[in-house]
């Protein structure tokens, strides 16, 4: 009955989604395996916190500023997630979940936070940062950069960064009491949404500006994560070819799940 009900559940998100265009078709049918297995190997506190993932990063896609469009001609992917965007952000959750179940240890959970707090902080530095009225700067040499550059960093990007996470903190805290799940106290939980979150967000950053595959348009010369712009084909121009954005968003989670993990262990 638990995976009817989360088939079910998965099946009316995605489709609204889909219906909204925040997934493709491919994104909706693997939300719906997702969801579906969040919540029957699971139970709320997972389903849930992908949920607030979910519907955050989808509200948050829709702000419009002056550059937007722009911008997204830039990133591989555009804010209609397929089906890789989603395994990226929430495959290495769905593993996490399914451990779980199997062998029921704290350890699984903690992880869980930090890597949906990264996916959740990333999402909203992305989001918001872009808004920034200041460009931002190289997570590496400080030096300024165009908006959306991968490997840059804002004051803006790095404060909802931070709010992101902790809302996965602070949500994990309230859906555990709820789900009936073994108590842990409420500031451990917000600071592994804070300190996961930020941990993940920043090793994206850096991950971007030293080995993400990075390509160049050959009518305009800008350095994009795109295979096309401008209406032509981008040549490589730097990083590992195999680093792509998806799979830098698995490493970064896993980074911010790491960092939650360590954090539960030293408290």
């Amino acid at each position: 009955m638990q995976w009817i009900i989360g088939a079910i559940g998965a099946l009316v998100v995605a489709g609204a989604a889909y219906w909204k265009q925040s997934l493709s078709f491919s994104g909706m049918l693997a939300a719906l395996v997702m969801g579906t297995v969040y919540f029957g190997a699971g139970n709320l506190f997972w389903f849930g916190i992908l949920l607030l993932f979910f519907i955050s990063s989808s509200l948050l896609s829709r702000l419009r500023h002056d550059n937007k469009a722009d911008l997204e001609e830039t990133y591989a992917k555009t804010g209609r997630r397929d089906a890789g965007q989603v395994f990226a952000n929430g495959g290495m959750g769905m593993l996490l979940v399914l451990l779980y179940a199997i062998y029921p240890l704290e350890l699984w959970s903690f992880l869980f936070i930090g890597v949906m707090a990264t996916v959740t902080s990333d999402t909203w530095a992305t989001e918001i940062g872009t808004l920034s009225r200041k460009p931002p700067r190289s997570v590496l040499t400080g030096r300024v950069m165009k908006a959306g550059a991968s490997g840059g960093v804002s004051l803006l990007g790095t404060m909802a960064a931070a709010a992101g996470g902790v809302l996965i903190g602070v949500s994990s805290w309230l859906l555990r009491t709820m789900s009936g799940m073994p108590e842990q106290p409420f500031l451990l939980l917000a600071l592994c949404g804070l300190l996961g979150g930020l941990a993940g967000a920043f090793a994206d950053s850096i991950l971007g500006a030293t080995v993400q595959q990075m390509n160049r348009c050959l009518v305009c010369g800008r350095e994009v994560e795109s295979l096309q712009h401008c209406g032509v084909k981008t040549e490589h121009a730097r990083g590992w070819k195999w680093m792509s954005n998806d799979r830098v968003n698995m490493i970064s989670s896993l980074i911010g799940g790491l960092a939650a993990w360590l954090l539960s262990l030293l408290w």
